[in-house]
């Protein structure tokens, strides 16, 4: 035991499992809940990029044709909530909140929040697959940022480690390709299986374990699931069309599949964990539409959400960080 209070263990009844931790901390992009908020977060999102209003605009129609709301926080508040009772049924009940870089609650709101509660060292768990400078160190940067802005004591934040070769989570997306075939006609249910994850500029995936993860993660996937036909994709690329970012596109690869023959793909989108933009949009609008136009049926799995088996993998992350 020690003097300072900001290193003891949760406690607990007797029995149960303590944790170092005074809360956990699910940090992800976040997105708009209302057609009212859509533009404002966009011009959050794109700040100092000098993105063209046309651009801004067709964006926006996208979070319209969608429903006028970006479902990414409210799976991400489920995942925290599931997460919160799975820590509880193991003995090891603490606090789970959610901070997200680009929306409410934003970053700097949640750590308030835990300072006010009194939480003095909180576990933080980057919602991203994938580690780039985008989808990882950008956020641990806006915690850091946030917290020394802060005008009274931060609690301190411990980062969890990469997890995209977590056995949990490659059973979780295995999981959903399986529900996704077994609801397809019989006979499309031996279609390529497109991995996708979000195109970065070449620069950056170079300086980055984002590919190779991506990779091993959709091998160990279609391994677990005896499949040998499948491929890898990005999709949602963005910026200046003649700088390189990673190929081949979702479109370009159904239309190999196409001439290739395929009647039908299914597009696994292993790089994202909610459904959101990327996923409702890119995927099952723009790549659905593309493949209808080759003459191909499209399917699509669900990002993992909150299924029970991710959630038991993020249970496993907390049990796990001392």
């Amino acid at each position: 035991m020690t003097d300072d209070p900001s290193t003891e263990e949760t406690p607990g009844p007797a029995g149960d499992v303590r944790s170092p931790f005074d809360a956990v901390l699910l940090i992800a992009f976040g997105g708009p809940e209302s057609p009212g908020e859509i533009r404002p977060f966009l011009e959050r999102v794109t700040a100092g990029r000098r993105i063209p209003p046309a651009r801004l605009e067709a964006v926006a129609r996208h979070y319209e044709i969608i429903g006028g709301r970006s479902p990414l926080n409210e799976l991400t508040r489920a995942q925290a909530d599931a997460l919160r009772r799975r820590l509880a049924r193991d003995g090891a009940a603490i606090p789970v909140h959610v901070g997200m870089r680009n929306w409410r609650p934003f970053l700097d709101e949640t750590l308030a929040e835990l300072a006010a509660g009194g939480c003095r060292r909180v576990l933080g768990i980057v919602l991203s697959a994938f580690q780039t400078e985008a989808s990882w160190d950008r956020y641990i940067g806006a915690v850091e940022t946030a917290r020394e802005a802060m005008t009274v004591r931060a609690p301190s934040v411990e980062y969890a480690q990469a997890w995209s070769r977590h056995p949990l989570f490659i059973r979780a997306v295995a999981d959903r390709v399986s529900a996704t075939l077994g609801g397809m006609p019989e006979g499309f249910r031996d279609a390529p299986l497109v991995f996708t994850a979000h195109s970065i500029p070449r620069p950056m995936a170079d300086d980055s374990p984002y590919a190779a993860q991506f990779r091993e993660a959709s091998r160990r996937v279609a391994r677990s699931l005896g499949r040998t036909r499948w491929t890898l994709a990005y999709q949602s690329r963005s910026g200046n069309p003649g700088d390189p970012w990673l190929e081949p596109d979702v479109g370009d690869v159904i239309e190999e599949l196409a001439k290739a023959g395929e009647k039908a793909v299914t597009v696994v989108p292993i790089g994202f964990v909610c459904d959101h933009v990327e996923i409702l949009y890119d995927l099952d609008v723009e790549a659905r539409q593309r493949a209808r136009e080759l003459g191909m049926d499209f399917y699509r799995t669900p990002a993992v959400n909150d299924h029970p088996l991710f959630i038991d993998m993020l249970a496993e992350i907390v049990s796990g960080s001392r």
